[in-house]
């Protein structure tokens, strides 16, 4: 398990993180999502031993992180850091060296990942001659290719078209549970988010505003808003205090509204075709806690 226990961190006066907490299961697709300058680089870094926190500290595996931990962590940065004029076979294979597997196993690992990342056929490629897409494939090919017991993935998904994201996917959901590897990803895709995470946490200004289930998080928040369907209408603009249109048919409840009270006023308005929870999707939860912090 990784667990981020009460990190914080400042760069002069600016507050990147503020006691920041979450966890993360064995085996769990755990997204990272947050506005731009929330603090989800700073603290992918401070895992990985790129910086250092101001105070707080990360675990693994029950024990504070140390640097034989570290070098068991497979990491995607979101500004591509690799060799651009290394060709890409031998560029895996050197970057599994230093995370120290042999040789020869270097070399295999570096067969399997590029055959599995569907880009076999451009290992004596130089890095800078491939498309975006397959730098990416790359990318992850190097946070693969020693076999981390912990995968951080900052923007995995940036630059690929559908069929590389169905990939990336796939291997992502594989090593999750085959292997039982804990991935954390950050993105600002959050329909794919939603797709693929077990949990989330999502921050603002450095500090965590949501966290847990996916489904639990969409659950909770399914019972602020409702949908309601009337006879021969369109939808209509509710008098009732605590009550706003969240669009075609669905009303949002403040906290301590009654429903039934939403329901009484539509059937004061005419024939209720169907009156039933909306459930939020991730972008909607996002943006719902998000402002409610500001």
């Amino acid at each position: 398990m990784l667990r981020l226990d009460d990190l914080s961190k400042s760069y002069g006066k600016t507050r990147a993180l503020s006691g920041l907490n979450f966890e993360v299961e064995p085996g769990q697709m755990f997204g990272f999502v947050g506005p731009n300058g929330a603090g989800k680089t700073t603290a992918m870094r401070i895992v990985i031993g790129v910086l250092a926190p101001d105070s707080g500290s990360v675990w693994w595996r029950d024990s504070e992180i140390d640097s034989a931990s570290r070098r068991r962590i497979g990491y995607m940065p979101e500004e591509r850091g690799l060799y651009p004029k290394m060709r890409v076979s031998e560029q895996l294979a050197y970057l599994a060296e230093l995370h120290g597997r042999s040789a020869s196993d270097a070399t295999e690992q570096t067969k399997r990942w590029t055959e599995r990342l569907g880009i076999a056929d451009r290992r004596d490629d130089k890095v800078e001659d491939l498309s975006l897409g397959n730098q990416q494939r790359v990318q992850l090919a190097a946070a693969l290719v020693h076999e981390p017991d912990l995968l951080i993935l900052d923007e995995p998904f940036s630059g690929l078209d559908p069929t590389g994201v169905d990939v990336l996917s796939e291997v992502l959901i594989a090593e999750s549970r085959e292997r039982e590897v804990p991935v954390v990803f950050s993105s600002h895709q959050l329909d794919l988010v939603e797709r693929l995470c077990d949990a989330v946490a999502i921050v603002k200004d450095g500090s965590l505003v949501a966290s847990g289930d996916v489904e639990e998080l969409r659950r909770e928040r399914s019972g602020r808003r409702w949908r309601i369907e009337l006879e021969g209408d369109g939808g209509w603009t509710p008098s009732l205090p605590g009550v706003r249109r969240a669009g075609d048919d669905v009303y949002e409840l403040d906290d301590g509204t009654d429903p039934q009270a939403l329901l009484d006023e539509a059937r004061a308005r005419g024939a209720v075709k169907s009156f039933t929870p909306d459930s939020p999707t991730l972008a909607d939860l996002f943006r719902d806690v998000v402002a409610e912090d500001s």
